[in-house]
């Protein structure tokens, strides 16, 4: 059921399904021995995404926020695709960049995309070796079973030492555009000041230039994310990512306008939102 909010924007369903054009999914490949609890997931766009990020502040940072950089760079802000594996940071490790890159491979391939349109992320234990078999082994069944029903499963593969699912999505208009951005995030412990161990991922169907995603984004999370703090423990592969596949059909924002502001304030509200939920269950986990 659809909840107002304010001045327009509307709570919805569907987390980073939501917005159109998005599916999803998340499995067991593995990593947790309890299958019961999905440690491998993938958010994927039918339309090429202009796409922004943000990064842990640590000096260290893990393998997957190295090569997420990396190919944000080399594609000026384009991705499609999102991997994302729980259980093992893939930080620390002698050929860590390796499996991060070859988790990006392995996607693109089944989906039928570049490498460098995909973004990957991990979270868990810091300094444990990887292997790529898992990811391999499960990699068709998570490209098969994307649905737009998927983000439950998801947002629960991302899931470390929470407890509960963290997601929130919102339709508001742009003109005559009706747009929806959702989102969702992991993380209850190690979080301080300027976003530590938290993985965020946000989807939005809006027009939007990766440059004023960036601008947006950069803003929004010095009074979201970056206000956080738990138990002064910052981790090293913390990130935010925000894709936008433009079919809402507004037409796309490239410079401060109304229409910016509007995308913004709905950037707010999901990220202050998943930003309160991360405060109310780290602060239940002491």
């Amino acid at each position: 059921m659809k909840k107002e909010h304010f001045d327009g924007y509307t709570y919805i369903d569907g987390g980073v399904c939501a917005a159109k054009g998005y599916t999803a999914n998340g499995l067991n490949c593995g990593l947790y021995k309890d299958k019961a609890k999905n440690d491998l997931c993938l958010i994927y766009s039918e339309k090429m995404c202009n796409t922004a990020a943000v990064y842990t502040t640590n000096k260290v940072k893990g393998a997957p926020i190295l090569v997420t950089r990396e190919h944000l760079n080399n594609s000026f802000g384009k991705a499609q695709a999102v991997i994302v594996n729980s259980k093992n940071a893939n930080t620390c490790n002698a050929n860590g960049v390796e499996i991060a890159e070859q988790m990006c491979e392995l996607a693109a391939n089944k989906l039928g995309i570049k490498s460098e349109n995909v973004i990957v992320a991990s979270t868990g234990v810091i300094g444990e070796p990887l292997s790529i078999t898992p990811f391999s082994d499960h990699m068709e069944a998570l490209v098969n079973g994307l649905s737009i029903d998927g983000h439950e499963r998801a947002v629960n593969a991302i899931m470390t030492t929470d407890t509960v699912q963290k997601e929130i999505a919102v339709e508001f208009k742009m003109g005559d555009a009706v747009c929806r951005m959702g989102g969702m995030a992991k993380g209850s412990g190690m979080i301080h000041p300027n976003m530590a161990t938290t993985l965020n991922f946000i989807t939005t169907d809006a027009a939007i230039s990766s440059a004023m995603i960036q601008n947006a984004l950069s803003d929004v999370v010095k009074v979201t994310y970056n206000c956080l703090s738990i138990d002064g423990d910052t981790s090293t592969n913390d990130m935010v990512s925000v894709m936008a596949n433009g079919l809402c059909g507004n037409q796309e924002i490239t410079s401060e306008c109304e229409e910016y502001e509007l995308f913004k304030m709905a950037l707010y509200i999901v990220m202050s939102n998943l930003t309160k939920m991360l405060m109310e269950r780290g602060l239940q986990s002491f």
